[in-house]
């Protein structure tokens, strides 16, 4: 199990379960879909820092992705507060 964990598989699972959702958002939300698909993107970004991690990837490429998750959470924010 800890391999599992390791390899970063358990984090590739995560991420289909956020494809799926993002999927169903689209098809169903209606008028709201861009809204709440706004809010999977910065989630999106750090797993997919994380899965680099894992996978011993440049840390250039962590940060890069780290970084990425800060302007997509920011926009996430202003379209909650208002």
């Amino acid at each position: 199990m800890s391999e599992w964990f390791a390899s970063g598989r358990a984090i590739d699972l995560v991420l289909l379960v956020l494809a799926i959702e993002a999927a169903l958002i689209a098809w169903f939300a209606g008028a709201r879909r861009w809204s709440l698909l706004v809010g999977l993107v910065p989630g999106a970004f750090l797993l997919l820092a994380l899965r680099a991690a894992l996978a011993q990837a440049p840390w250039q490429l962590v940060a890069l992705l780290v970084a990425a998750s800060l302007p997509a959470h920011l926009l996430d924010l202003r379209r909650r507060l208002g």
